[in-house]
């Protein structure tokens, strides 16, 4: 069986990727505060886990918290997401 392909690496991942491209360059900010921003705003998220190996991954994760997109930002960003099988986990 092949190995599973990370999802991001797919036609449709990239197409995330873009979406947080083109919202980050409009709003002046990294694409990282904008990924955090959007992963903060979801329910049930509270505490999510930084993988921080350089300071401006935490000063990122920092000035996420005070990103707040708006509804449009939102559905751009989560209109090319296409759900995926869970791959690596039996």
């Amino acid at each position: 069986m092949p190995a599973p392909t990370a999802t991001w690496k797919t036609e449709a991942g990239f197409d995330v990727v873009d979406a947080v491209r083109d919202v980050a360059k409009e709003r002046g900010v990294p694409p990282a505060q904008v990924a955090l921003a959007w992963l903060l705003g979801r329910p049930g998220v509270t505490a999510p886990i930084v993988g921080a190996t350089k300071l401006t991954h935490v000063e990122d994760a920092v000035a996420s918290e005070a990103l707040k997109l708006d509804e449009r930002e939102v559905a751009r960003l989560e209109a090319p997401y296409r759900p995926h099988p869970v791959a690596g986990h039996s």
